[in-house]
């Protein structure tokens, strides 16, 4: 099997509390739509180790270690919006996914990148996502990429909806005990369109928190 195909999947169907609302091709993706879906959603303190002062590195944006496994890289090509809150929002993104696959690799939900990036019903998702692929027995190898992203500002500028696509047709599960590889053929399984909601966190620095997850599975559109 796949990356995460058969465990998250399974594992999702198992707790449908836990699975997000998959977004559609409504309202939602407008942008002349003021409201963004879960924008009420409060931030929760990092952990003390996740704040710890330190001066930023390249894996260790806000002190936080994100940096993944050799094998695992994520490839996020996009550019940077002018705004400057939603440029910290986009950044803290994709510092919420390592976060997951930091857990994943780690076989852990407690580590510090997942409690500085994670709040909410995101945190909900990435436990279940870290556990789903440790109780089969699996971590990741390969690479992602994330593309084609958007960001949208709440009026009040405490939300910033971020918006893309994923690509995982080089991006595998690979068994934890053995080593062992698992790969198949390229597919639409391997298409993702992600909106997550990133809320600020209220102490006056840069960093911003996933809120809400919503994924759209099988996309089309980003293939």
């Amino acid at each position: 099997m796949k990356r995460r195909t058969l465990p998250v999947a399974a594992a999702l169907a198992a707790s449908a509390a836990l699975l997000l609302t998959a977004c559609g091709g409504g309202d939602d993706n407008s942008k002349g739509n003021d409201e963004i879906a879960g924008a009420d959603q409060g931030s929760k303190t990092p952990s003390a180790s996740a704040s710890a002062a330190g001066a930023p590195a390249e894996d260790k944006p806000d002190g936080v270690d994100v940096s993944l496994p050799k094998d695992v890289v994520f490839v996020f090509g996009w550019g940077k919006p002018k705004d400057k809150n939603e440029a910290s929002a986009m950044d803290d993104a994709a510092n919420f996914l390592r976060a997951i696959y930091r857990g994943v690799n780690k076989h852990t939900t407690k580590d510090a990148a997942i409690t500085t990036y994670a709040t909410g019903g995101a945190l909900n998702y990435a436990n279940t996502q870290i556990n789903a692929y440790t109780d089969a027995g699996w971590t990741v190898t390969g690479t992602r990429r994330h593309y084609d992203a958007t960001t949208r500002s709440a009026a009040n500028g405490e939300s910033v909806e971020v918006s893309f696509c994923s690509d995982s047709t080089k991006f595998y599960a690979k068994e934890t005990k053995s080593g062992k590889v698992r790969k198949t053929d390229p597919s639409i399984t391997d298409f993702d369109y992600y909106k997550i909601i990133m809320v600020k966190f209220p102490t006056g620095t840069d960093l911003w928190q996933a809120s809400k997850v919503y994924v759209t599975e099988k996309a089309a559109k980003c293939r």
